[in-house]
This record gives C-alpha cells, sequence and structure tokens, in this order.
C-alpha cells in the first residue's frame, strides 16, 4: 500500500509542479533506509515528531494518508483561521468519514477541530477500487473555501485552544514526550 501512496505522491509533485525539495515528509516510523531513500530522492525528510501542529503561510497541500484524527485535528488547530485554511488542502481520510464513525460527543470533546470545521469542508472522494481498496479506502480532497470560513462569526475563530486528548481512548498519534 504504501508504495502506491508514495506513486501517487510523486505524480502529484510532477502534475502540480512542485519542487521535491519544497515536500516535507514525516512519519515516526520511517525507517533510516527511507529516510536516505527520501532525501535521494530530492525531498525534505522532517526530523522532530510536529505532530501534525504545521504552521502554514501559503498555499499548501497535505497529503496525509490513513492518518490518526488527532493529526488531522492538530493540523486544523495549528491553522485555525480563515487565512490560513484557505490556502489548505488536504488528502486524507474522509472527515465525512470520520463523523459517520465518531459518537458526536466523542468528536466534539476529543476532536473538536474537525468537529467544528465539517460544516464548511468541501470534501470529494477517491474514486472506489477494488483493486487499490486498501491502499486509498475513505481517503478524500478536502478544502476549505474562503467565502465559507468568511460566513463564519468572529467568535468561531476565537480561543482556540491546544488540544490535549486527556480523554481520548482511541488516541491514534506518536506523542513528544
Amino acid at each position: 500500500a504504501s508504495r502506491y501512496q508514495l506513486a501517487l505522491l510523486f505524480l502529484l509533485l510532477e502534475t502540480l509542479q512542485i519542487p521535491r525539495v519544497s515536500c516535507l515528509l514525516f512519519d515516526p516510523l520511517f525507517t533510516e533506509w527511507e529516510k536516505s531513500f527520501l532525501k535521494d530522492c530530492g525531498m525534505v525528510v522532517i526530523t522532530a515528531n510536529e505532530e501534525g501542529k504545521r504552521p502554514i503561510n501559503r498555499p499548501t497541500l497535505f497529503y496525509m494518508v490513513h492518518c490518526g484524527k488527532a493529526l488531522y485535528n492538530n493540523l486544523l488547530w495549528r491553522n485555525w483561521s480563515p487565512q490560513q485554511l484557505a490556502q489548505t488542502i488536504l488528502i486524507g481520510n474522509s472527515f465525512k468519514g470520520i463523523e459517520e464513525r465518531s459518537p458526536a460527543r466523542i468528536l466534539q470533546r476529543d476532536y473538536t477541530y474537525i468537529s467544528y470545521i465539517l460544516a464548511v469542508t468541501e470534501e470529494a472522494a477517491f474514486p472506489d477500487s477494488n483493486r487499490y481498496r486498501d491502499v486509498f479506502n475513505d481517503t478524500s480532497i478536502h478544502q476549505f473555501p474562503r467565502a465559507k470560513l468568511d460566513a463564519k462569526p468572529r467568535e468561531f475563530w476565537e480561543s482556540a485552544a491546544e488540544p490535549m486528548y486527556q480523554q481520548c481512548e482511541d488516541l491514534e498519534i506518536i506523542q513528544n514526550g
């Protein structure tokens, strides 16, 4: 599965004309060989576990296939403004699917930012494929249109507390410390 995901990443970089040196990668489970291979391909391997808390200041594509909910939630929190989210495109697990599979109280308590952003997210699911079912199942492209973001009241964007996950029973993230 990971080979197909990497192949799609290469195709995205080529098609969108994104220089490989602008492609930043991290997985806490990368082996030394994988890190070396990715660097040899011209990409940048991030050395620190940012827990998905990568801030942006320009249009950015996040390619986060089959990541845990906390990584998406952290990414949204770190970029919690109409200016930043409007510049974000996220390829990853379907937010609609997360909503369907999670009790509302758990989603609101543990994954607040996913819960909040659902109403203004435009999501396009990857097509179903029997051949690649385990590779890209439940994968979608998420966009956050500026007009929808701007329609939210100012209070929606204020008091963005950092997620802590203290009561979370299904945490799918390797945390620092």
